[in-house]
């Protein structure tokens, strides 16, 4: 299945080669979690803070929860700023 999946401020290094605007395009096996998908790229699992399906907020407890073909998954890591 496809998916898209962007990936936000310092996670934007773990984008694999591609990947435009912070967006890159995937081809996954159907049953691919959120966490499945962050673990193969590198992510540091412990450093994030927003995960969005569709725009959806996914809550940590169901990131290990199918994707679906042609879902937008957007992460982005705990950020600070003033």
């Amino acid at each position: 299945m496809k998916l898209s999946l962007k990936l936000y401020a310092s996670f934007g290094e773990y984008l694999p080669a591609g990947a435009e605007r912070h967006v890159v395009t995937l081809e996954v096996p159907e049953s691919t979690s959120p966490l499945n998908i962050l673990e193969q790229y590198g992510v540091p699992i412990a450093q994030v803070h927003l995960v969005l399906i569709n725009g959806i907020f996914v809550p940590p407890g169901k990131r290990h929860l199918p994707l679906s073909d042609g879902d937008e998954l957007a992460v982005w890591p705990a950020v600070a700023g003033g």
